[in-house]
């Protein structure tokens, strides 16, 4: 009887291993899946294959870098880029996480204020900053309208001012993206248990011992990520210099996005000016490469 058992079994294994496999594509279905798949891969290499092997091949040309490094607006573009970055994303994110903790409140009143702040980042932002370098205008501006009304005197050459300009597009990129990174930061503060603040609270800890001691190290990765997310997207940043300073007064104040696109477009240069964009990759591909590693880690408190 043990015997039969054993060979009965043993002829059964086959059935259930066939039972249990995949059925693959045949015949027609592998038309259809062709046939669903194609258009999606055709527009994945006509627009995203074929633009960036095209730019490639525009950028590496040596003889456009040497021209690059001969012009002297580049590497004062690369000077504007690095204090964009700097100043901008570091006082951009530590605001917003700041800010968070102010709309963790409870009360009408701070939903309300929270609505109103959402409103720069909820607008478009090309128009946001048409209207802001309009109202920066230095001889009939709102702002400086407004210091003549008040002080009875000329407000300042927001835009004739290199350091002006370059500092008025700062703030105005910070002013368009500190509602979207504060409501970040708001989402990560909102996961984080209130047994622990509740515990520190009973233990005597003071608001700022538990934003050091609880907030901060629990938002640390959130933090950490958001602050590579942000330095890439400011890295490609168009619209703010384009559309307050437009790169002036004199050139003074372009970075690498809109030097390139003067260069392509402005100077009739294609190969200038995606050399000029090639320029930030060696910012650019750590950056990414740090993101993906941390993204990796599944670290991410939210």
């Amino acid at each position: 009887m043990a015997v039969s058992t054993t060979i009965d079994n043993a002829a059964l294994r086959p059935v259930v291993s066939r039972q249990i496999r995949r059925p693959s594509l045949v015949g027609g279905d592998r038309l259809w899946a062709l046939a669903f798949a194609t258009p999606y891969i055709a527009v994945f290499f006509a627009f995203v294959i074929y633009p960036v092997g095209y730019g490639f091949w525009l950028g590496s040309d040596p003889a456009s870098y040497r021209q690059l490094w001969a012009d002297p607006v580049f590497p004062s573009a690369v000077l504007n880029t690095l204090i964009y970055l700097l100043v901008a994303v570091n006082v951009k994110l530590i605001l917003a996480l700041l800010l968070s903790g102010l709309f963790m409140r409870k009360g009408l009143w701070i939903k309300t204020l929270l609505l109103i702040f959402i409103l720069p980042w909820a607008v478009p932002g090309i128009p946001s900053f048409i209207s802001i370098h309009w109202m920066l205008n230095s001889q009939w501006g709102l702002i400086n309208n407004m210091i003549w009304e008040v002080f009875h005197t000329d407000g300042p050459p927001w835009l004739d001012n290199s350091t002006l300009a370059l500092s008025s597009v700062i703030c105005s990129h910070i002013w368009k993206w500190l509602p979207f990174w504060t409501i970040i930061f708001l989402a990560g503060r909102m996961a984080i248990p209130r047994d622990l603040y509740e515990a520190a609270e009973v233990d005597g800890a003071s608001r700022l011992s538990r934003f050091v001691h609880i907030t901060f190290p629990l938002l640390a990765s959130l933090y950490f990520v958001c602050t590579l997310l942000s330095t890439i997207w400011a890295l490609g940043d168009f619209n703010s210099v384009r559309f307050i300073s437009g790169g002036g007064p004199a050139l003074s104040t372009h970075v690498l996005a809109t030097l390139g696109i003067r260069n392509a477009f402005e100077l009739g240069n294609p190969a200038l000016g995606m050399a000029t964009v090639l320029t930030a990759l060696p910012l650019l591909i750590p950056l990414v490469f740090l993101l993906m590693r941390q993204l990796q880690k599944g670290e991410v408190e939210l």
